[in-house]
């Protein structure tokens, strides 16, 4: 009975585990100006543009500032306080401690600057392009079926010719929001199917020493 107990305990514990262990989004940890950190570049504000344009930022991506406490700060503005210089409108407070994490919580455009002296003024300023995670791709409209052309019944018989008002059009017999939407086959690795193989064998191993 004890051995029951420990592979129904074992079984158990792989099962959460398994779902603890079930893939999300990934953040990345971007340190802004890499050696340089967040400072005053000597080439002006081209040494961040230049930095950020070779990085690609998603919503959950972490910004790491590196800069020494009382010596510089970081303050979200928008565009116009950007390109001013200015801690108007700001978007939340100033960071003052260093180094600073800043968590990208939202798609768009994202303007950070230093707002000690003429930092900003200097070059210390970043501006980024922040895209969503796992948005997916619009769908194409579905193609139009082609109208059929009516066939004129011919004169030479004498007889009435059977109605054909009711008979169906070719046209409607697919709905044009299905064509072209074929269903894609479920992923045998996905982590339901993995969940549900656990909770399989965690029941055959209590029917079978419980």
């Amino acid at each position: 009975m004890e051995m029951n107990r420990v592979l129904c305990m074992a079984v158990l514990g792989a099962l959460a585990m398994a779902t603890m262990l079930q893939p999300g989004t990934a953040q990345t940890a971007h340190v802004v100006g890499d050696n340089i950190g967040w400072t005053i570049p000597s080439n002006g504000a081209a040494a961040y543009s230049n930095w950020a344009s070779g990085k690609t930022f998603n919503v959950g991506d972490i910004l790491v500032f590196n800069f020494a406490t009382n010596q510089h700060d970081v303050l979200r503005v928008p565009k116009a306080s950007f390109d001013g210089c200015s801690s108007a409108n700001a978007i939340g407070n100033a960071i003052m401690n260093g180094p600073a994490n800043v968590t990208l919580d939202s798609a768009g455009e994202h303007y950070y600057i230093c707002t000690f002296g003429r930092h900003c003024q200097a070059g210390q300023k970043l501006a980024i392009t922040v895209t969503g995670n796992g948005a997916p791709a619009p769908n194409r409209p579905p193609t139009a079926p082609t109208p059929s052309t009516p066939t004129t019944p011919s004169p030479t018989s004498s007889a009435p010719c059977p109605p054909t008002a009711d008979a169906p059009s070719p046209s409607h017999s697919t709905s044009p929001g299905v064509a072209g939407n074929t269903p894609s086959s479920p992923d045998s690795s996905s982590p339901a199917v993995v969940t549900g193989f656990l909770f399989t064998l965690a029941s055959v191993a209590l029917a079978l020493f419980v």
